[in-house]
């Protein structure tokens, strides 16, 4: 019976207490147990990955290194490849088949990415009725010097199936392909060719079959390339060489090891005092582009590169490039080397002469503020592609200029960071490079040259709308089932700028770096899903973030938080004010809650997260002791609100 009559005294108590509430009128969407619910992280701990978001002690990672020997022909745009792939299998499983990337596949007109091109309308990733059709060719195959004819090539995958199985835990195979395939003109704006008065420029990419990515989360990774997606891709070491025409500079990821047997005298002097000097040193001028001197007297020339611990190369030829560097200076007194490759018409304090200035700015600022550039060279290539990024070396749109060409060139490579460095898996998740790196990209503006390009504040007023409209998609969608339209918003902007609120507004700027950096560490050279990054920030900021991401990411969610009421204690200004706020949608955010009296006294409370946890109203005291002149929620207009208009409360 006492345990009865406790019952019933806590249950009258809990009634009294809500009708002391007095609940108003509202109409609201907001439900709080959608929002925080306990079981957002479905999953506890595994052998590979632990709960707090880093790798777990069993984690195992494949690998594959990569010796490459390719060929340019300059008239016919043909490229002809050997490739020979170290792959080391690290995974407690045997392997009876490998699969591998065949991305140049993606350009013959039968793929199933063409496919999904529209008819009467352009698209950045190609377009369906264009003459081209290209592909790989592949002329041999062999495994431990063995030829083999067991393969199969589906779309842009290709399975090898092996005489004999890869024993689990530490067994190596190697595999040998002879391919060739011609260079689209425009490659999806991935790769392409650039006619300019005095010769082409060639950005070549995805131009060696790779290696498939076998993980302990999905097995084989074989989604096929089909435009938006990027790349998920092992690391492993590259030692390559380019053969092109001896009139052309070739450029690439990772560091030139034969520079003596392909540069003239003059430019290996002028190479080695850029890698000592802050400034920029040209190495080839715009004069001496047209002059045949500035060039060996040979046919042809083979460039040798070597990058190490890197998950892709790429590399850039022409006869027409203007050729620029400067040293990197790093943390822990090591250095690199920035580099720029454009035409002559790119030229000009204005445009591209400021491009090795641009590489040096951003990784400097990046290496100090997250992780150190892992690379011996960095090089920034004037091309036909708007803005893509490799290991090492990035494309960038030929006619950038001023902030332009600084956003375009801090931006791609900021993805040094993401997913070079921490290896996520694009192909799914591609707002974990875009979004990511667009954040960081939003800092390095204000670091740049004491803030030359930094832009004005952000209102939410207009983006709200942009980031959260009718036709808005899920930030957690892989990039191929978006409308293109919508790819900028869901992987570039609407993360990047809720990285940029939960470091200013809801964790700070210090707990939100540590934990950033410690992402960044912890999977460094690895491969995390979000939900390691998620866990990750929770448990190094020490929060319960689950309901940010979810609302923000796993879902999408709307915010609108509006002020409901404003009365006086007992209708005596004197005793202070009550406001009533209230939650509409089903986002929930922090409050920040702005006033000011008749008198012109102003104040500001800021309310957390929590206050949403169980209501969809919340009654605030405002300890003045005048009429109040105006409240406000979110004065600055830093949240994402939808509906502005009810933010503020005006007195007579």
């Amino acid at each position: 019976m006492k345990f009865l009559s406790l019952l019933v005294c806590l249950f009258l108590n809990t009634i009294a207490f809500s009708q002391v509430q007095n609940e108003p009128n509202i109409i609201s969407a907001y439900d709080p147990h959608a929002l925080f619910s306990p079981n957002f992280y479905a999953t506890g701990e595994s052998n590979t990955r632990a709960a707090t978001g880093e790798p777990n002690k069993g984690y195992w990672q494949n690998r594959a290194d990569y010796q490459i020997a390719a060929t340019l022909n300059e008239n016919s745009h043909l490229v002809t490849g050997s490739v020979v792939i170290t792959y080391k299998n690290n995974s407690p499983f045997s392997l009876p088949f490998l699969w591998l990337q065949l991305d140049q596949n993606f350009f013959n007109q039968s793929s199933r990415g063409q496919a999904r091109m529209p008819v009467n309308a352009k698209s950045r990733y190609g377009d369906a009725k264009s003459s081209f059709n290209g592909g790989y060719t592949i002329s041999a195959v062999k495994v431990n010097d063995i030829a083999l004819s067991d393969y199969v090539i589906t779309d842009t995958r290709m399975q090898i199936r092996l005489p004999k199985p890869m024993t689990a835990s530490g067994d190596v195979v190697t595999v040998k392909l002879d391919y060739s395939f011609v260079i689209p003109d425009y490659g999806a704006d991935r790769c392409g060719i650039l006619p300019t008065k005095n010769g082409d420029i060639f950005a070549v990419a995805q131009w060696y079959p790779r290696m498939c990515v076998f993980d302990d989360v999905e097995g084989w990774n074989t989604l096929p390339y089909l435009g938006p997606s990027e790349f998920y891709l092992e690391y492993g070491n590259f030692d390559f060489t380019i053969t092109a025409p001896a009139s052309h500079i070739v450029v690439a990821s990772g560091e030139l090891v034969n520079a003596a047997e392909v540069l003239t005298p003059t430019q290996l002097t002028r190479m080695e005092a850029a890698k000592k000097s802050n400034q920029t040193v040209m190495i080839r001028t715009e004069k001496e582009v047209t002059d045949p001197k500035s060039r060996p007297n040979k046919p042809s020339l083979t460039w040798h590169f070597k990058i190490n611990n890197a998950r892709d190369v790429s590399w850039a030829s022409s006869k027409s490039f203007i050729w620029d560097a400067a040293k990197i200076n790093l943390p822990e007194s090591k250095t690199a080397l920035a580099m720029s490759v454009y035409p002559a018409e790119s030229n000009g304090d204005k445009a591209w002469g400021r491009s090795t200035e641009y590489i040096k700015g951003s990784l400097e600022n990046y290496s100090k503020r997250w992780y150190v550039y892992p690379y011996p060279v960095a090089t920034n290539v004037a091309s036909n592609v708007g803005g893509m990024e490799y290991p090492g070396i990035v494309f960038c749109g030929s006619s950038a200029k001023t902030d332009g060409l600084f956003g375009v060139t801090d931006h791609e490579f900021g993805h040094t960071w993401f997913p070079m460095i921490v290896g996520s898996n694009e192909r799914k998740y591609g707002w974990m490079d875009e979004g990511f790196n667009t954040f960081i990209n939003s800092l390095a503006d204000d670091d740049f040259n004491n803030g030359e390009y930094k832009s004005a504040p952000m209102s939410m007023d207009v983006m709200s709308r942009y980031m959260f409209g009718d036709n808005s998609e899920t930030v957690l969608s892989t990039p191929d089932a978006m409308r293109e339209a919508n790819i900028g918003n869901a992987l570039y902007f609407k993360p990047g700028y809720g990285l940029q609120l939960l470091r200013n507004e809801i964790l700070g700027p210090d707990r939100f770096d540590y934990a950033f950096k410690t992402y960044i560490k912890r999977w460094a050279f690895k491969h995390p899903t979000p939900w390691d990054f998620f866990k990750t920030m929770d448990n190094v900021s020490g929060e319960n973030l689950s309901w940010f991401w979810k609302a923000w990411f796993v879902e999408n969610y709307k915010l609108d938080q509006a002020i409901s009421s404003v009365d006086y204690v007992n209708n005596d200004p004197t005793n202070g004010a009550i406001v009533t706020i209230a939650n509409l949608d089903q986002m929930a955010m922090p409050v920040n809650l702005s006033y000011e009296t008749i008198s012109g006294v102003k104040g500001k409370i800021n309310l957390p997260v929590e206050i949403w946890n169980n209501t969809y109203f919340k009654k605030v005291k405002i300890p003045v002791i005048e009429k109040l002149k105006k409240v406000s929620i979110d004065a600055e207009k830093v949240f994402p609100d939808i509906n502005f208009s009810n933010n503020d409360w005006k007195g007579n």
